[in-house]
């Protein structure tokens, strides 16, 4: 069976300190759940703290990352996925998630 994958996008260099609260938790509570997650790799903002709070509770963790090596990758990321596709990875985080959380609002995330 397929396991259940959640697709958390947020800010990333203009998140909050709210938003990586609230990324950090939400990680933690999909882990718990179960689920996988997945976000867009990088070591910044909203990706960076959802990841994060998703290993301190023993979750996998995918990134759909924007470049074509680990530049600027989470540490926090389990399977990587290399797209060389900038922003444009969006569609395969939408088309991969379950279900799609947006954790903050910024461009990119809820335009």
């Amino acid at each position: 069976m397929r396991r259940i994958i959640i697709g958390v996008m947020g800010r990333g260099e203009n998140a909050t300190a709210n938003d990586l609260q609230n990324a950090y938790i939400l990680g933690q509570e999909i882990a718990k759940q179960g689920w996988v997650l997945l976000t867009g790799g990088r070591n910044v903002g909203v990706m960076d703290a959802v990841s994060k709070g998703a290993k301190s509770a023993n979750g996998l963790t995918i990134g759909i990352l924007p470049g074509e090596n680990q530049d600027g990758m989470s540490s926090w990321i389990d399977i990587a996925i290399f797209t060389d596709m900038g922003n444009s990875r969006n569609n395969i985080n939408v088309l991969t998630s379950n279900l799609v959380i947006a954790c903050g609002m910024g461009i990119g995330t809820a335009s």
